[in-house]
């Protein structure tokens, strides 16, 4: 009953209207029909293999594993996910008309300290039955999981959210997002601007911008949420909420040679 897109009415007042509990609206899956998810679970495993797969590759990869699928239902599915089937890097994200792009900050700057530079993004998360996006926000330096927050719709208020609780510590000098309607919102950048915090945005189709939650996002599906295979929303919270706890203080990184994120995050150095 609950119309995401609909720009005449806000989703708080479609709640309102219909005696619906805001909060209830965002704890169950997002839904599709039963041969729509099979797909959708093939292609959020392919993808996360080979991200630089469009609409027509992945067209091929399931005409071949015998599900017969043409391209432009492979376009749609691959777009309520959130995968761009031009750009080479998943786009869970679309831009908003009249929102205030940013300028990309970061190009030629060496990362060397903690809250130097922050970032976020929006991942699909497939579910037994239906699905959510997961928002998480990160400090580059230390790859420390500051925040994050579930939705299942890919409105910006689990993002305003998620940076409402990464800001209650400390502040990055330099906040990097994609161009996505959630991120150019005035809602979130002038929580950052009120923060006194850098704004710089990932030029369009560019993979490598926003590297390492691309990163985080393969680690989080190949140790969770493939070996889990969460039924109930209630479930995939409790089971994040452990692997963020696990990813942070407990899984030592070769690349920072072998520390942990929050260890380098709180040394700061």
């Amino acid at each position: 009953m609950i119309e995401a897109g609909l720009l005449e009415i806000s989703i708080r007042r479609q709640c309102e209207l219909i005696g619906l509990n805001r909060a209830s609206l965002y704890y169950a899956p997002a839904q599709e029909t039963a041969f729509n998810l099979q797909l959708m679970r093939l292609i959020d495993e392919q993808y996360t293999r080979t991200p630089f797969y469009g609409y027509r590759r992945m067209t091929v990869y399931l005409d071949g594993l015998g599900h017969e699928a043409n391209h432009k239902r492979v376009a749609r599915l691959m777009a309520q996910m959130g995968l761009e089937a031009i750009y080479p890097k998943p786009r869970t994200t679309v831009k908003g008309e009249g929102h205030v792009i940013y300028p990309y900050l970061l190009r030629g700057v060496s990362i060397v300290r903690a809250d130097q530079v922050w970032s976020t993004d929006i991942t699909y998360i497939r579910m037994v039955h239906g699905f959510m996006y997961l928002v998480a926000v990160m400090d580059w330096w230390s790859r420390y999981v500051l925040s994050w927050r579930l939705s299942n719709t890919l409105d910006g208020r689990f993002c305003n959210d998620a940076l409402d609780d990464a800001l209650q510590g400390r502040r990055p000098e330099i906040f990097n997002t994609d161009q996505g309607s959630q991120f150019t919102s005035r809602d979130f950048t002038g929580r950052l601007e009120d923060h006194g915090i850098r704004i710089s945005m990932d030029g369009r189709g560019r993979a490598l911008d926003n590297v390492f939650v691309e990163r985080l996002w393969r680690t989080v599906k190949y140790e969770d949420i493939y070996l889990k295979e969460y039924a109930r929303v209630s479930d995939l919270e409790e089971g994040l909420k452990a692997y963020f706890r696990f990813y942070n203080a407990e899984r030592p990184h070769q690349a920072l040679n072998y520390r942990t994120p929050e260890q380098l995050y709180r040394s700061g150095s």
